[in-house]
């Protein structure tokens, strides 16, 4: 299984953009391949919080290469690169 993990810092952290890359990551639960799709938003707001937060799993490395280019995940990434000041990935294997 491979494990997929975005954290999300917004440039301008309000409810808005919140809930706008809430319900676009949620939305890409519509992927069929996914196994598996986690959305947090951080309630702590410290200096080492990180605002949103993505954990996704995929069956192998094939469907996750599927995933990172599929037309539906595509506009997700161009919302979060305009409205993001930092994104951090991990990428693992279990």
């Amino acid at each position: 299984m491979i494990k997929h993990i975005v954290m999300i810092q917004l440039k301008e952290k309000n409810t808005e953009n919140i809930e706008k890359v809430k319900n676009a990551l949620l939305g890409l639960k519509k992927i069929r391949i996914l196994q598996e799709l986690e959305v947090g938003v951080d309630f702590m707001g410290s200096e080492r919080s990180m605002d949103l937060i993505l954990t996704t799993a995929f069956n192998n490395l094939e469907d996750f290469e599927t995933y990172r280019t599929h037309p539906d995940h595509l506009p997700v990434l161009d919302l979060i690169k305009g409205l993001a000041s930092m994104v951090k990935v991990v990428d693992y294997e279990l």
